[in-house]
């Protein structure tokens, strides 16, 4: 006789499930990498590939710049809307703001101090504010590293190795110049700073419905830029050296 005993039924029913739940897990897997493919392909304007607070630095900078702390940056944006209506709309000089500022600042902190010995209470502790050395040295190596850059682009320019960045450059400048004709620096300051503002946290909000405009908007610039590039720029030469060449010719 065989010694071989029939599964209970207990035992078919445990490898049922088992049978189900791995093929379950196995699709549900599938389903994840076709969701993560079919995000990789969705367009992203500029051709980001992480999310807004990320491309901002994801620090306190993109914190600001997207309301994360909504008293902080209405208290940023309502300081430089207070500078501008200071200056441009009660047309109130720099100097005079500054030093009228310094007056009344000094004059509270003096009575403060002074009445304080009368009303037998401690004096105000003013804490002692300095610029850290560290933050200081950021700051001036990332101006370098963009000025070097500025500086490299101008001597490309200069020295004729590139037409199409010349041009570029001096559609560029042309149209700041047109802006600059209307707009004084402080509201062009003001108009960008009001942007940073308010596109990035509009863009993070609405970006599943911003991001497919952006995409046909994109196609039709390319297919502008390819009819201009073959019709115009790839005729100029990029170089004087090309240019020498083709007077030889």
């Amino acid at each position: 006789m065989s010694d071989h005993k029939p599964e209970s039924l207990m035992e078919k029913i445990t490898e049922k499930f088992k049978d189900e739940s791995s093929s379950s897990s196995s699709s549900d897997s599938d389903d994840d990498n076709k969701i993560s493919e079919m995000k990789s392909k969705v367009f992203r304007l500029f051709g980001r590939e992480k999310p807004v607070h990320k491309v901002f630095g994801g620090g306190k900078p993109a914190d600001l710049l997207l309301w994360k702390d909504k008293k902080v940056s209405g208290a940023i944006l309502g300081g430089f809307t207070i500078i501008w209506l200071l200056f441009e709309v009660l047309e109130y000089n720099l100097l005079t703001l500054v030093c009228h500022s310094l007056i009344l600042t000094l004059a509270i902190l003096f009575v403060w101090s002074s009445a304080s010995t009368f009303i037998k209470k401690s004096p105000p502790k003013f804490p002692e504010v300095s610029i850290p050395e560290k933050l200081v040295m950021e700051v001036v190596s990332d101006l370098r590293i963009q000025i070097n850059r500025g500086l490299a682009t101008i001597h490309d320019i200069a020295t004729g190795k590139d037409w199409k960045k010349f041009l570029s450059v001096v559609v560029g400048l042309f149209f700041v110049s047109i802006i600059g004709d209307d707009l004084n620096f402080l509201t062009l300051v003001y108009i960008l700073v009001v942007l940073l503002f308010s596109v990035p946290v509009i863009y993070e909000k609405y970006e599943d419905k911003i991001d497919p405009l952006a995409e046909k908007v994109w196609i039709e610039i390319k297919k502008q830029y390819t009819v201009f590039d073959a019709k115009v720029l790839s005729k100029i030469p990029r170089s004087m050296k090309e240019l020498k060449e083709k007077k030889k010719l």
